[in-house]
């Protein structure tokens, strides 16, 4: 019988906070279940195994980062969303970064597609701002979310170690976005 108070969605959470404290690739059933105080086989009537609970945090994960662009840029268009859509993105990578990296790379389901189609979709509202070719849609998606995704991630990764604020460059990545999106 599964403990009270204990489900999928309380050891999905337990794995979040322990993938932000000690990295994604440190996330182990053993840590999860010392932080819910509990044995790791009480987990396994919750989450099937190691990957399960990875692709419930990577849902979780992008759930919560989907929201937070849609939260971020509703009521803005053209630079301002995307300066909205940058922030927002930049402050969850750099605030959550083990749940972050359980998003990249991970397996298809209908949980995580629907999520990340969310995300997506906040995404090509910012878009649509710009007169960007609707053959160009892809690309420009690709470029947005891989610009935003290197900066926070060096970012948070501490990859930033000369002078320059970086503040002050991420606007200036902002500014050369909109440069760039306004000339396609």
């Amino acid at each position: 019988m599964p403990r009270a108070g204990l489900d999928r969605a309380t050891v999905i959470a337990a794995a979040a906070a322990v993938a932000d404290e000690r990295g994604f690739g440190q996330l182990t059933m053993g840590l999860v279940a010392e932080r819910l105080g509990v044995r790791t086989p009480s987990l396994y009537k919750h989450v099937d195994s190691l990957a399960a609970l990875q692709q419930g945090l990577a849902a979780l994960a992008m759930n919560e980062l989907s929201d937070a662009l849609r939260d971020a840029t509703q009521g803005y268009a053209g630079r301002d969303a995307l300066a909205a859509a940058a922030r927002a993105m930049r402050s969850y990578v750099v605030g959550h970064p083990g749940r972050y990296a359980a998003t990249v790379g991970v397996t298809s389901d209908p949980e995580v597609d629907a999520a990340g189609a969310r995300g997506i979709a906040s995404l090509a509202a910012v878009l649509r701002g710009y007169a960007i070719d609707p053959a160009d849609q892809t690309h420009a998606l690709r470029t947005l979310r891989s610009t935003l995704h290197g900066f926070a991630t060096l970012q948070g990764a501490n990859g930033f170690q000369w002078n320059a604020d970086t503040d002050q460059s991420f606007e200036w990545l902002i500014d050369f976005l909109d440069r760039g999106l306004r000339r396609s």
